[in-house]
Order: C-alpha cells, then structure tokens, then sequence
C-alpha cells in the first residue's frame, strides 16, 4: 500500500508544480484568466508559489500526509468554483495550467479534478 500512496503523492504533486510553474510563466495571462473565472483576488500572486510548494513536497514525499490534505481543500475549491461557474451557464478559461490551458471550463475539468482529489486523499493516508 506505500507504493500507492507514494505514486498518488507524485501524480498529484506533479500536477501542481506543471500548474504553478505555468502560471508564473505567463503571469499576467494567467491573472487575467484567473480573475475571469472569479479567484478571489488576494489568492492570484500567492497561488503559483502555493502550488509550487505543494508540489515539490508532495514529489519529495516531505511531510507527505500534510501537504496532500493542503493539495486536498485546494482542490475542493477549484472544484467547487469550476462547479459554481458552471450552474451558473459560465464557460470562462480554466487557468488551471495558467494561460496554456485557455479552454472553457466543463466537466472534463471537473472529472479530472475528482481524479486528483482521489489520488490526494490516498497520498494523505
């Protein structure tokens, strides 16, 4: 079983540092995006450096459990906000993977999501 959770740590750590490292590659695309899809905006000039720390603790297997939990409520309130959007009829770019993920929003996004928040809550065992 500490295969899995060590293999779920580094798919889901991986995850962050491609998201967090493409943000700050395209910082003010990826702002724009962001505040489009309605991020609160203190949230925008912090949340590459979180994901970033998330993401290479979560590869090191550094203080796995807690920072997967942190991996896990972040992931619940992209979830929950790509949610919102969409009840609402709006489709606005993701921001997930900064601006190189400028497609709209849908199910898909929250699928994969779903897929992250399951390999995080095993990481977090």
């Amino acid at each position: 079983m500490d295969i899995a959770r060590i293999v779920a740590a580094v798919v889901v750590g991986g995850a962050f540092l491609v998201a967090g490292a493409s943000k700050l590659a395209a910082r003010d695309a990826w702002a724009s995006q962001a505040r489009g899809l309605g991020a609160p905006s203190l949230s925008i000039p912090v949340m590459p450096w979180v994901e970033l720390v998330i993401g290479a603790a979560l590869v090191a297997q550094f203080a796995r459990q807690l920072f997967a939990v942190a991996a896990l409520v972040l992931l619940v309130a992209f979830t929950v906000l790509i949610v919102v959007r969409l009840r609402a009829g709006q489709r606005p770019p993701c921001a997930c993977f900064g601006a190189w993920s400028a497609k709209p929003i849908g199910v898909g996004h929250v699928a994969r999501n779903l897929a992250l928040l399951a390999a995080a809550a095993i990481a977090a065992t």
